[in-house]
């Protein structure tokens, strides 16, 4: 009987020294509001020009900069359905607090990309690549030298046309896509998985080279300490532009 007291008495110890050291998860809300211009220029069969530019407010939606990316990159068609891009972003990101510096990070990246079609459901998947340099801080000030990690995205995006079979000007389309971000590297010791995106919205085409995209998304992103997580309710227009400059003679096999 002491036996059993004794072992029972460890267990229930050590199951209250594992709740006492195991952290809280703690989840912040946010409201934000996400701007953003694609273009993609083909200038040849195998050769084009990539760019995005990303305004991102957060507080109430409006209240405050969050972020701010200028995404340049070159592409190579394999074909008209696969392609690979390489680039360079410059990014910001600006403090909660009032009194903090806005701390930039300079974040080089590759990416495959390819486009399916299965009957109504158009498809649009890509895998990226980044080499993320962020600043370090130094309490509110910028400090010396930069932190660095990589980080694995796939997005999947699939459209589905609210009249007919095709993507077509003046139809428009609904959008669900679903992006899932993973960190790497020597200086990730809790946040393996780095974010979420889950998009629902509608796409209007007003031409074949223009269209714009809004709704909803929520972005679920856990914070470096592990035990910390930021949960984004965030309003999202998007804005996609596509140049084709190649002869009407001139496709990719």
């Amino acid at each position: 009987m002491k036996k059993i007291l004794l072992l029972s008495f460890t267990l229930l110890f050590s199951i209250q020294v594992q709740a006492q050291t195991t952290p809280v998860k703690i989840v912040n809300p946010q409201q934000q509001l996400w701007l953003a211009y694609f273009n993609q220029t083909r200038l040849s069969n195998r050769w084009g020009l990539w760019l995005d530019v990303h305004a991102r407010r957060t507080g109430d939606f409006i209240d405050r900069w969050s972020t701010q990316i200028y995404r340049p990159g070159i592409t190579y068609y394999l074909s008209d359905q696969v392609r690979l891009t390489a680039g360079y972003a410059y990014v910001l990101h600006f403090p909660q607090t009032d009194g903090v510096a806005v701390r930039p990070e300079h974040r080089p990246w590759q990416q495959i990309n390819w486009l399916g079609r299965f009957g109504k459901l158009h498809t649009n998947q890509w895998l990226r690549l980044e080499e993320r340099f962020n600043r370090r801080m130094n309490g509110n000030e910028l400090g010396e030298g930069y932190r660095f990690n990589y980080r694995f995205r796939y997005n999947l995006t699939v459209q589905v046309p609210l009249k007919g079979d095709r993507l077509q000007p003046g139809i428009p389309n609904f959008v669900v896509q679903d992006e899932l971000h993973i960190n790497a590297g020597k200086q990730i010791n809790y946040n393996y998985f780095d974010q979420n995106r889950l998009f629902v919205g509608l796409a209007y085409p007003f031409t074949k080279s223009f269209l714009a995209q809004i709704g909803y998304m929520n972005v679920f992103v856990q914070q470096p300490a592990g035990n910390v997580f930021t949960d984004n309710h965030t309003i999202r227009l998007f804005l996609f532009h596509n140049l084709d400059f190649r002869q009407p003679t001139d496709p990719v096999n």
